[in-house]
């Protein structure tokens, strides 16, 4: 029995524009000597199909060479078992993999892969969807709808959708009540429950933010203009954006947000649809994540 399985996603965005990554991944591990199977991705949730399938055959550290999209779905294939998910991060943003240190050369996440220790890390569940990093409704939510539609991906590709978006977004009003029964009421832009304390690209929307810490960071993103605007996304990538004006921030175990009506949310960067009234819940020490030694 192998003891790697690498899930591979030929659609993921780098993946699609290099053509040769496969032959050169798979010299690279033939080279560390590593005993692994390759099996590649064919559908939408064909990676937690496969996921399951070599937890059950027994195999103990499987392999998402992906985006955050790969990600999720194969940590859906291992969560609760005794399997680790490793990673090799071919996506767009990374959120989780930067947070967890898994990001840069391809040798290096394979020395990961290889030598790293595992981390019992938390997961999260909306409106029935897993999600390892992050779920996000409202301007989030819209801005991956169109991206994942886009032959291109990265984050200009991101940047250039989002500020296509912006002008004829309108933001929603949305009551959170949390775990103890306590509701707010807030027009907002995003509300987000984040594991990490990033979506991606070193853009923190929760700084401080733990995925072991056995508890979620709701932000709720007031509308702002431009001026404002500009600050805010200064703060995302170099400060704390909890600290400008009007931004929500709570913690706890449990949420419920609720909307006018229903809609798409997003987990981990990929769409779902869902009611106007959106449980998340946070579910502890779930899933067993390979990091640096």
């Amino acid at each position: 029995m192998p003891q790697f399985c690498f899930i591979f996603n030929p659609h993921s965005g780098l993946n699609r524009r290099r053509p040769g990554f496969l032959a050169k991944l798979r010299a690279r591990i033939a080279a560390l000597g590593l005993d692994a199977e390759f099996v590649a991705t064919e559908r939408p949730h064909h990676a937690t199909e496969l996921a399951r399938s070599a937890v059950a055959r027994g195999i103990p550290r499987i392999v998402a060479v992906g985006g955050d999209g790969t990600l999720n779905e194969v940590a859906c294939g291992v969560v609760h078992t005794a399997a680790a998910i490793g990673l090799i991060p071919c996506g767009s943003g990374n959120g989780l993999g930067r947070h967890l240190g898994v990001h840069g050369s391809l040798d290096h996440a394979l020395r990961i892969v290889r030598d790293g220790r595992i981390r019992v890390i938390d997961t999260g569940v909306a409106a029935g969807h897993r999600f390892c990093n992050a779920m996000g409704v409202g301007f989030d939510a819209e801005i991956a709808r169109r991206f994942n539609n886009l032959p291109s991906r990265g984050l200009r590709t991101y940047v250039t959708t989002g500020w296509n978006a912006y002008f004829g977004y309108r933001p929603e009003t949305y009551v959170v009540r949390a775990g103890d029964g306590r509701a707010t009421t807030h027009e907002a832009f995003i509300v987000a429950a984040m594991n990490s304390a990033q979506y991606g690209n070193n853009a923190r929307v929760a700084p401080g933010a733990e995925v072991d810490d056995g508890r979620l960071d709701l932000v709720a993103i007031p509308p702002m203009g431009l001026l404002r605007s500009a600050g805010f996304v200064a703060r995302l990538f170099a400060g704390d954006v909890r600290r400008h004006r009007g931004v929500f921030s709570a913690q706890g175990e449990s949420f419920t947000i609720v909307r006018t009506a229903p809609g798409v949310i997003h987990v981990d960067g990929e769409t779902r649809e869902a009611g106007p009234e959106i449980e998340v819940r946070l579910e502890p020490k779930s899933l067993n994540f390979l990091v640096p030694a």
